[in-house]
């Protein structure tokens, strides 16, 4: 039976509660065991698809299709285990699904309330599909104190004594501040935040503190006595020169002994984590340095593109190079005084990744054109290839070409395709319906040339990538493009979706319709992020 390691979360958000738990998995992979990652989101909204990049980051895709928190990009990477819809779920979701066994009449006239109704909920989610795991790590969402979560913590709570102490282990993250005027370490808002989560039931096992100074032995120890846990369960966590140093940091500060001695297991033999120091080694001990323009509309908010920057870093980790990224908002470009040539001709290699709407969209055309013209290694994603197709129809002549998605076109390069065939069959969608969950999500398949720059970064000609958009290249302008030199590379197994264009005549130049930064890991970088970056290095030889 699968033992349940809960994490929480209390003072503040943003105390790497995700981390924790990818690094925690890591460690504890590293030892033999089988782990899976699952995060509860307190939010009403039944999953972050149609949340702004700007009020909640990027939305991470499993193979399965769901649009997921971004946390769950560091599960994966940390563990190279892929995520499922399962893994991920919400207040809103849990609502909606109650609510709909109420109109059902599924509760037979019960009143139906937070707990059990709820509350039971959400254990089924955790206790679901757990067959063959030694581990499962929960993240719950927010902060201990918080209305929203309080659901959750009565669940960990009844989930406690229903499996047995034996059975669940519970970490708390905490922050100890430094006060700079009295020159110390607080302890209070730990101790506050361990006794407000006690109240509701929930006693930790082991407590992670944040903190930008070393915690003395004195502090730690009145930690522990005041939050009653052993002294050596009290976890130094400061910050880390890389996250992929994490897992080292807090196997040394014995997070993972502290979690299997609290479930009564031994903590021999060590973990081997020789692969975790292998990404180090690249990270620290780098042989080179170039610099990548990425050209968006949410560069104000990193986290919007929080999977494209790790696999911006493991392409520079698989070429042992340190990756410098310069976010640059497209908007520039579209100004009277707009400078494209000044702005961007400092970059080693360019790349438009993707969104949504028509903001900033001529300015990533620009960009598409600088990069064209002055050779430098291009990768467009998503919508990036969308408007790498728009420039190239452009600049063959096609006047008005552009997108459905930016209103009426008389030559729409870019549209709203209805149907496509998925695993499950025919899927439709139509203009006008819901924004949620009506996109091409998850795992499809592509066909290659055999010819291709991309077959041979591959090294295959039938790949399976994660996909999220609406809106897809029209076929019928394939012959009109590549008459003006850009190739339709990759398509769908049934020959109507462009999946990947290039330009032969070009040192790098790629649109993908999909976006291959969710499967890009640290040991083990995307073969199109390697290869971009392999580009951007000789590209910085050259200038």
């Amino acid at each position: 039976m699968a033992r349940f390691v809960f994490v929480t979360g209390g003072v503040v958000s943003s105390l790497g509660k995700g981390l924790l738990s990818a690094s925690l998995a890591a460690c504890l992979q590293a030892r033999g065991y089988k782990c899976r990652i699952r995060k509860f989101d307190p939010y009403l909204n039944v999953d972050p698809g149609t949340m702004s990049p700007y009020q909640h980051g990027e939305v991470y895709v499993t193979d399965d299709g769901a649009e997921t928190d971004l946390d769950l990009g560091h599960y994966e990477r940390f563990t190279g285990v892929s995520a499922r819809q399962s893994d991920n779920v919400t207040t809103g979701r849990i609502y909606r699904d109650i609510i709909a066994r109420e109109r059902r009449g599924d509760y037979l006239g019960a009143t139906v309330q937070v707990i059990p109704h709820v509350t039971n909920a959400i254990k089924e989610f955790a206790l679901a599909d757990t067959d063959g795991l030694d581990f499962v790590i929960c993240e719950i969402g927010g902060t201990v104190g918080d209305i929203e979560s309080l659901p959750y913590i009565e669940a960990l709570r009844q989930l406690r004594n229903d499996l047995g102490r034996g059975q669940t282990v519970s970490v708390h993250t905490t922050l100890v501040p430094w006060i700079k005027v009295a020159g110390e370490l607080k302890t209070k808002p730990t101790q506050h935040s361990v006794r407000e989560i006690a109240s509701l039931g929930v006693q930790p096992d082991v407590l992670l503190c944040r903190c930008e100074m070393p915690i003395p032995e004195a502090e730690r120890a009145k930690i522990a006595q005041f939050c009653n846990v052993p002294k050596s369960a009290v976890i130094e966590a400061l910050d880390a020169r890389s996250i992929y140093d994490v897992p080292l940091q807090y196997h040394r500060e014995g997070l993972d002994d502290e979690v299997l001695k609290a479930f009564g297991l031994p903590t021999e033999p060590r973990p081997d984590l020789s692969r975790w120091e292998g990404v180090m080694d690249a990270v620290d001990h780098p042989e080179g340095e170039v610099t990548i323009g990425v050209v968006g509309k949410y560069v104000g908010l990193p986290d919007a593109y929080k999977s494209l920057r790790e696999a911006l870093i493991h392409g520079g980790i698989a070429n042992r190079v340190k990756v410098n990224i310069k976010w640059v908002d497209a908007e520039l470009f579209e100004k009277p005084d707009g400078d494209t040539i000044s702005e961007l001709e400092p970059m080693h290699a360019i790349l438009v990744p993707g969104g949504f709407g028509e903001r900033g969209t001529e300015g990533k055309i620009a960009s598409v054109r600088f990069a064209k013209e002055r050779k430098v290694p291009f990768f467009g994603i998503c919508l990036g290839m969308q408007m790498a197709c728009i420039e190239g129809a452009r600049a063959a002549g096609i006047e008005g070409a552009s997108s459905t998605e930016f209103g009426d076109t008389p030559e729409p390069v870019v549209g709203m395709i209805t149907e496509w065939m998925s695993e499950e069959g025919l899927q439709e969608r139509r203009a006008g319906g819901d924004l949620g969950g009506t996109m091409r999500l998850g795992a499809y398949e592509a066909t290659l040339g055999g010819n291709s720059h991309v077959a041979a970064i591959y090294g295959k000609t039938q790949i399976s990538e994660r996909h999220r958009h609406r809106y897809e290249v029209n076929a019928h302008y394939k012959a009109d493009l590549e008459k003006s030199g850009l190739v339709f590379s990759g398509m769908s197994p049934d020959g109507r979706l462009p999946e990947i264009v290039e330009r032969p005549d070009h040192p790098w130049f790629v649109g993908v319709q999909f976006h291959p930064e969710y499967k890009s890991r640290p040991f083990d970088p995307h073969p199109l992020f390697a290869s971009f970056i392999a580009a951007a290095l000789k590209q910085s030889r050259l200038v």
